[in-house]
């Protein structure tokens, strides 16, 4: 169930991304909703998937990307395994837990683009630094809507399940 969770939520990224490629832009500089889809699975608490997670959306942002392939590979996989070996550690439940969750993920993923782009190319093009500030920060407040909202449907049907009469009648 948690793998159908995960393709589910990289295919309303993948969708949403392309929507918003084809309406603005610079999209893709300011949202990452890759990283969010990331973060939910790592956040589980389980390590190789999250490190399995890191590994497909990495792919994923390499292939749209068109720029050197593997970066956002090596990028994601270490976000991914991280932020699953700290949700290990860490009970991680409030909002204010899941949004620094989130913004940790996000700034980790622009130091390590950046620091792969040094030490790879010999000219490299880092993130501009007003931009990075701008994912971090959007991508924290995304992560937290997504969660409050996927905790608010949990509820939602556990209650609906818990209240619902059964229509089989015995005697």
């Amino acid at each position: 169930m948690r793998i159908l969770r995960f393709f589910l939520g990289l295919g309303i990224a993948l969708l949403i991304h392309f929507v918003g490629l084809q309406l603005v832009p610079q999209f893709p500089l300011a949202i990452d909703l890759f990283l969010v889809v990331l973060v939910f699975q790592g956040i589980e608490g389980d390590a190789l998937a999250g490190l399995l997670a890191g590994i497909v959306i990495g792919l994923v942002e390499d292939t749209l990307g068109g720029g050197v392939y593997g970066i956002y590979g090596v990028t994601d996989t270490v976000v991914g395994y991280a932020t699953a070996k700290d949700a290990q550690r860490v009970v991680i439940q409030r909002s204010t837990g899941v949004m620094l969750a989130f913004t940790l993920a996000s700034a980790a993923q622009q130091v390590l683009l950046a620091a792969l782009a040094l030490a790879v190319f010999p000219d490299p093009v880092l993130p501009q630094p007003l931009w990075a500030l701008v994912r971090v920060a959007v991508t924290a407040v995304i992560g937290l809507v997504v969660w409050t909202a996927v905790g608010s449907w949990r509820a939602r049907y556990a209650s609906w399940r818990t209240n619902r009469t059964s229509r089989v009648h015995f005697g």
